[in-house]
C-alpha cells in the first residue's frame, strides 16, 4: 500500500492509478467513507486515460487515525502533501459531500500549476450549520444528533445512515441495495471514532464561503435536488454564486449517493466537463 507522510507525521493512504503522463483526477470522499468510495468513477476514468488518484482522509479508511488535525485546513493541507509528493500538474480535482468542501479549501489555497479544474459533488459548502447569515441551513441540533448517535453505537448508526437517506433507500418505490449498504458500513467502520466525530463539526460548521470566492478554475457543481443529507437550496445555488467560474448542474429526484446510485450520469457529465 502507498502512504504519504504529513508534517505531522499522519501517514495518507492513496491510490494512484494509469499513466504518469496522463492528466491526473484526484478524488476525495465524503464522510465517513474512504477512497474506495470512488471506485466506479476511478475504473472508468482509468478506462479513458487519465490518471486518477484517491486517498483516505486523515481518521478515515487506512490512514492514521488521528486524535487531533480533523479539521479542514489541515485535510487541505494533507492534500497539499499529496500533490507535491505526486508532482501533480493541471489536476482536475472532484470532491463528494464533505470531500467538496476539502477540494474547495484546497483548491483555493493550491500552488499555481496545480489544479486545472474542480468538481463539487453534493458538496458542504458554502456552510451546512444554521446561523445568522446563513438562515436556511440545518440546525446545529441535527449534528448534535449525529455525534450522540456515532458515541452511542456508531455500527448501528452507520448501518442507519445508507440504508435510509444516504442513498435515498427511505423513497418510496427505491431498489434497495443490501451490498452498497454494506460496503458503507464497512468503510465507516474501518476508520476512527475520534476522527469521525471531530469530522462533523467539519462538515457542517465550516464557512467556505471565501474559498469559493478564491478559486479561479472552472468548477463544476453538480447536486440531486433530492439529496436528503446537504439540502439542495441551501448549498448548489449558492456556490454557484460566489464561484467565479461555476457551472451548476441539477439531477431531478437524484439523491445524495448518486455516484454510486446513477454512475453512468454521474461519469458522462464528469467526461464532458473535464474534456470542454
Amino acid at each position: 500500500m502507498s502512504f504519504v507522510k504529513t508534517q505531522d507525521r499522519t501517514e495518507i493512504f492513496f491510490k494512484d492509478w494509469g499513466p504518469r503522463d496522463a492528466q491526473p483526477i484526484v478524488f476525495h470522499h465524503g464522510w465517513p467513507l474512504s477512497a474506495d468510495d470512488w471506485d466506479n468513477q476511478m475504473m472508468y476514468f482509468l478506462g479513458a486515460g487519465y490518471r486518477v488518484i484517491a486517498h483516505d482522509r486523515r481518521g478515515h479508511g487506512r490512514s492514521t487515525q488521528t486524535w487531533e488535525g480533523n479539521e479542514m485546513d489541515t485535510y487541505a493541507a494533507d492534500v497539499a502533501a499529496l500533490a507535491d509528493h505526486l508532482d501533480l500538474k493541471e489536476a482536475v480535482h472532484i470532491g463528494h459531500s464533505t470531500g467538496g468542501g476539502e477540494v474547495a479549501r484546497y483548491v483555493a489555497r493550491a500552488r499555481p500549476g496545480r489544479v486545472a479544474k474542480a468538481v463539487l459533488i453534493g458538496a458542504v459548502p458554502p456552510i451546512m450549520v444554521k446561523t445568522a447569515a446563513n438562515p436556511g441551513g440545518l440546525p446545529i441540533e441535527v449534528f448534535d444528533g449525529f455525534r450522540d448517535a456515532l458515541v452511542a453505537n456508531r455500527a448501528q448508526f452507520f448501518l442507519d445512515v445508507p440504508s435510509g437517506p444516504f442513498y435515498g433507500f427511505n423513497r418510496p418505490g427505491a431498489k434497495v441495495d443490501q451490498g452498497v449498504i454494506w460496503n458503507w458500513w464497512r468503510q465507516g467502520m474501518m476508520g476512527g471514532a475520534k476522527a469521525h466525530y471531530d469530522c462533523i463539526k467539519a462538515f457542517s460548521e465550516t464557512d467556505f464561503t471565501q474559498d469559493l470566492r478564491a478559486i479561479d478554475v472552472p468548477t463544476l457543481v453538480m447536486h440531486g435536488n433530492d439529496d436528503q443529507i446537504v439540502p439542495y437550496d441551501d448549498s448548489a445555488p449558492l456556490s454557484v454564486e460566489l464561484l467565479k467560474h461555476g457551472t451548476l448542474k441539477t439531477y431531478e429526484g437524484l439523491g445524495h449517493g448518486m455516484c454510486t446510485i446513477n454512475p453512468d450520469v454521474v461519469n458522462r457529465d464528469l467526461l464532458a466537463f473535464i474534456n470542454a
